[in-house]
């Protein structure tokens, strides 16, 4: 069952709006389902996004025809994306019509508003298997080949549960402050459509007047945003905003600090707005637990409790589950909104179900005695990085490729590269940040006489400072 099989339902309803028109469901779907009508067999299609319609109709046409999209940036880097297509080898792809990447040597089949769908000349030597739906990345801007492969009861599952404890109506209207290819952005794109509401489609940032602009004049009800958005927020002194229409916001993608929590929770009670604190991953397709806004000052700092249709619990080292209450362990997730596994290649999209329901998160928390959790910290080297979850090997591959030797560690916002050379601080951080997309503040440099390693060489990085 596709969610999005059945949105005619909708068809007088405002399903997209832009700076410049009000799209219905109707013609939303007729353009959809033209985009669709090009695609002659199931088949992998790279989808190039925006935040604009081109994007929003071909995901939902190339889904309603039963072709996987993978979707993907447009910021992406340009020799990033060639070893994509070479890895993947999609049959089609779909793109804006100016962009460099239209330059190779395809076919276009077919032409819809700025955007290009082109047929590709690669031999398809793999197969899909009958349930995959989707392909979203896993590691940010850095590149990395390693998708997460959703399938149908995924994307309907998971969207229906956000319907479910958000209460989201077909008056409701969100605008987009995230990128659709990132899985909390396209949560909230699903969710919405699957209950008839309007979306508004902008690429401005909150730092962006017309942003602002845009919400007010389309009456917005409700946005989301990660730690790094809230942030900004706050400089641009949210307290003071009269926005009458506004009737939730969600957090999500990072663990939001204690004093900034506190401080929305309260603004918001003040003015009226629910305050929703989430927490999720890719692997989850997007979201696995949600702190009601009833909770959001007696519970700050929680993540609250899982999803409807969804299950915490919390596990040793040895695989153990902890009874104890605030002891902390692995916290491992049931659902079914739990996706395939991974991808890496064409190959791997004819396997199966390789979690049966079940994600152990590779996040550390505790639960306290009412049953609402808490996460303490990672066990394993990743970061968020304004809501892009980074590898640190992979910053640390990407570095030694070029010939600098260093290494990464640092906090959610905050990357610190460690290397021994310190005339390289300039060029080291003008590389990752131009190779990866993200701004420069999000990086520190530390000078440090040697690298600690242990007798096999492998970074000690407890030993960094």
């Amino acid at each position: 069952m596709n969610s999005f099989d059945d949105l005619e339902k909708y068809s007088p309803n405002v399903a997209i709006v832009t700076n410049s028109s009000m799209i219905s469901y109707k013609e939303l779907l007729d353009a959809a389902d033209r985009i669709g009508d090009h695609i002659k067999t199931r088949c992998l299609v790279f989808l190039v996004n925006s935040n604009n319609l081109e994007s929003i109709a071909g995901y939902l046409g190339f889904l309603r025809t039963k072709a996987v999209p993978v979707l993907i940036n447009d910021s992406i880097n340009n020799t990033f994306f060639v070893n994509l297509l070479e890895k993947y080898k999609p049959k089609y792809v779909f793109l804006p019509s100016i962009t460099p990447q239209s330059n190779f040597n395809f076919t276009a089949v077919y032409y819809y508003g700025s955007y290009t769908l082109f047929k590709t000349d690669y031999c398809i030597d793999y197969t899909l298997h009958d349930e995959l739906a989707l392909l979203l990345t896993t590691s940010g801007s850095t590149g990395s080949p390693k998708f997460v492969r959703q399938s149908y009861k995924n994307i309907n599952s998971n969207s229906e549960s956000i319907t479910q404890y958000l209460g989201i109506k077909s008056e409701d209207r969100p605008i987009t402050t995230m990128p659709m290819s990132y899985s909390y952005g396209l949560s909230i794109i699903n969710s919405h459509l699957l209950k008839g509401a309007s979306i508004i489609l902008t690429d401005a940032t909150l730092m962006d007047r017309r942003f602002w602009e845009e919400l007010r004049n389309n009456n917005a009800t409700t946005f989301g945003g990660v730690p790094y958005i809230f942030e900004m927020l706050k400089k641009l002194h949210f307290e003071r905003m009269n926005l009458s229409n506004l009737k939730y916001i969600t957090q999500a993608g990072g663990k939001l600090n204690l004093e900034l929590s506190v401080w929305f929770a309260e603004i918001c009670k003040n003015q009226g707005i629910e305050f929703y604190v989430m927490y999720g991953q890719t692997e989850a397709t997007s979201r696995m637990s949600y702190l009601p806004s009833k909770y959001s000052q007696s519970k700050v700092g929680s993540i609250g409790m899982g999803i409807p249709g969804g299950k915490f619990w919390l596990e040793d080292e040895n695989k153990n589950i902890i009874q104890k209450k605030n002891s902390i362990g692995q916290l491992v997730y049931q659902g079914d909104n739990v996706t395939m596994g991974y991808a890496e290649n064409c190959f791997d999209l004819q396997n199966g179900d390789e979690n049966f329901g079940i994600l152990h998160t590779g996040d550390l928390a505790k639960m306290d005695t009412d049953g609402f959790y808490y996460i303490t910290g990672r066990m394993k080297r990743f970061l968020k990085m304004y809501g892009n979850r980074i590898n640190l090997d992979e910053i640390e591959d990407l570095l030694k490729s070029n010939g600098y030797d260093c290494v990464c560690a640092g906090t959610d916002d905050n990357l610190k590269i460690y290397t021994t050379e310190p005339n390289d601080k300039n060029r080291i951080i003008s590389y990752i940040a131009k190779r990866t997309g993200i701004n420069r503040a999000g990086f520190s440099f530390v000078h440090i006489n040697k690298i600690p390693r242990n007798h096999s060489g492998k970074v000690k990085y407890s030993e960094l400072r």
